[in-house]
């Protein structure tokens, strides 16, 4: 099922949370809704499903209104954060819940209940009960609940945040492979930039209440529309410069552009960074070197400020040069971003 979002405005104690949003997500797409605390991701969660009140906009599914809809009338699910299971119930009780309300056969319902631990692999748990259950069960039982009312859109707010790093990437792989196999149509709350760029098709990047890029993560992260929207995907640089004649000049890199004369920043990446020791081109001081595994992280400081760089461990060990010392830096221009100052 598609889900098209159209100018939606959305106010709480009289203060606008939600500021014309739009959005079109295709059948089968799985969609992050990403961005620190307060910048109204939930909110548009939850007036998808319905539990909150809309002031301006409508939602549609399948080119269908929903907007007036009643959230049990919408056919959408959400799983919160906080799981919300029955903790006096059995996991079969809790998955069979809603086939409970439609009054499906007890035959059918127990059927049902088995594919579903199946599929969240957790099979023989039927009668297990809610508190005798590890985090990452619960989770796997919440979205098993959710999967049991055949959902046109199912809606996660933040379902791992409560779990440790290796439950996380585990609970993410189990939904992105059952989004695959069962091909739902999945909208999904998170702050972690690295889980969205995991799991989703496209991500929607929000903060106070807008969305400030909606694309593929490959895009969102090197092709940013903003410093705000660089800025939040990751670590980065920038290097004062001007357009002039065609092209972008400053100290540390010089290319052609065919953006307007003026002063820039270029955005750049700690990773489109490598460093020289041609004797020519040591401008940048070394002050500071992290190791990090696989990976070391060098700090440099030169006359217009500073630069960090990411490289594999083994190259920098090959460049035999200490803190302290000077280098040359290289920069792979083509993963560089200009913003007009």
């Amino acid at each position: 099922m598609s889900l098209t979002i159209k100018e939606l405005c959305v106010d709480l104690q009289k203060i606008r949370i939600l500021k014309n949003i739009n959005l079109e997500i295709r059948t089968g797409e799985f969609i992050s809704l990403l961005g620190a605390s307060g910048c109204g991701k939930t909110t548009l969660l939850k007036s998808i499903a319905g539990l909150l009140e809309t002031q301006e906009g409508d939602i549609r599914i399948d080119d269908t209104s929903i907007t007036n809809l009643a959230p049990e009338k919408r056919g959408t699910v959400i799983v919160f954060q906080d799981l919300r299971l029955f903790p006096h119930m059995t996991v079969e009780q809790n998955i069979s819940f809603s086939m409970d309300l439609k009054k499906i056969p007890k035959k059918d319902k127990q059927a049902r209940v088995g594919e579903l631990l199946k599929v969240v692999q957790l099979e023989g748990f039927e009668k297990r009960k809610i508190q005798e259950m590890s985090g990452g069960q619960r989770q796997r039982v919440a979205l098993a609940r959710a999967l049991a009312a055949d959902p046109k859109i199912l809606l996660l707010d933040e379902p791992f945040s409560s779990l440790d790093e290796n439950l996380r990437c585990e609970m993410a792989d189990l939904v992105r492979k059952l989004h695959h196999e069962m091909e739902l149509t999945v909208v999904m709350v998170t702050h972690d930039k690295e889980e969205a760029m995991k799991v989703s098709d496209r991500i929607a990047l929000m903060k106070a209440g807008e969305v400030l890029q909606y694309d593929k993560p490959e895009r969102i992260f090197y092709h940013p529309e903003s410093r705000a929207v660089a800025d939040y995907m990751g670590q980065t640089n920038y290097i004062l410069g001007k357009v002039e004649n065609g092209r972008f000049v400053s100290r540390a890199v010089s290319f052609e552009t065919q953006k307007a004369e003026g002063e820039y920043e270029l955005m750049v990446r700690p990773s489109a960074i490598t460093l020289t020791v041609d004797e020519t081109e040591r401008m940048y001081q070394i002050e500071e070197v992290m190791f990090e595994g696989e990976t070391a992280e060098i700090l440099l400081k030169y006359a217009d400020g500073k630069l960090t760089v990411w490289l594999l461990h083994r190259d920098w060990m090959k460049l035999g040069v200490k803190t302290g010392e000077l280098v040359g830096i290289k920069i792979d221009e083509r993963q560089g971003i200009l913003f007009q100052k």
